[in-house]
């Protein structure tokens, strides 16, 4: 287990800095005071700063690199987890992967790379107060996904004016929704809202 030793002018100020540096939660870490702070001799004369050890019990990093790792063994997958924190979001890219096993993760439109997602936000957040969203990607595929139905959005849209009549798009789940719905908000012309029940619920565009 990671563990560093901070001495400052309070704890509080000691484990701060500890925390910072660890780039975990206070939630995550067990700290240990070594020596409370001492004001000394009218405030002078042998004052001490207060000594910390503070040690990581529960890395989101480490907790998801485990989990995606078990998970890809357990599919079959042969694969490589890079997990970054970045405040309170967790970056998961799964690299050194074949087009072949690609394809088995990233599933039907993206459904099976979803669910590990789902997951493993899952298992991250068991039993933490501040919550950490967590995006799962591989080789780039939601940045080429949302490409691609940004092009679908105003190629649906124009389809919408030029016929007159609202065009329903496939179902998609509630981040390509909104993608759907973020593309088209300023276009002239169309609006959009979304209709039925999950994992049914489509996107519907009109013209106006």
């Amino acid at each position: 287990m990671r563990s560093v030793v901070k001495v400052s002018k309070t704890v509080e100020d000691a484990i701060e800095e500890a925390v910072r540096e660890l780039g975990v939660d206070r939630e995550d870490v067990y700290t240990e005071i070594v020596e409370e702070p001492s004001k000394g001799l009218f405030g002078l004369i042998g004052a001490k700063d207060a000594k910390v050890k503070v040690t990581v019990v529960s890395d989101p990093v480490e907790i998801a690199e485990n989990f995606v790792d078990m998970l890809m063994n357990s599919m079959g997958i042969s694969a490589r987890s890079n997990v970054k924190r970045k405040n309170s979001t967790l970056y998961v890219d799964i690299d050194d992967i074949s087009s072949t096993d690609m394809g088995i993760l990233i599933g039907r439109r993206g459904n099976t790379l979803d669910a590990v997602q789902y997951l493993l936000s899952l298992i991250v957040n068991k039993d933490r107060e501040n919550y950490i969203k967590v995006l799962v990607d591989t080789k780039g595929y939601r940045k080429k996904r949302e490409e691609t139905l940004i092009r679908l959005a105003h190629k649906m849209a124009d389809k919408a004016k030029y016929s007159k009549r609202p065009v329903r798009l496939e179902p998609m789940n509630p981040y390509e929704r909104r993608i759907i719905h973020s593309a088209l908000q300023n276009v002239e012309g169309v609006t959009t809202h979304s209709e039925g029940e999950e994992p049914y619920r489509r996107v519907v565009i009109e013209s106006n």
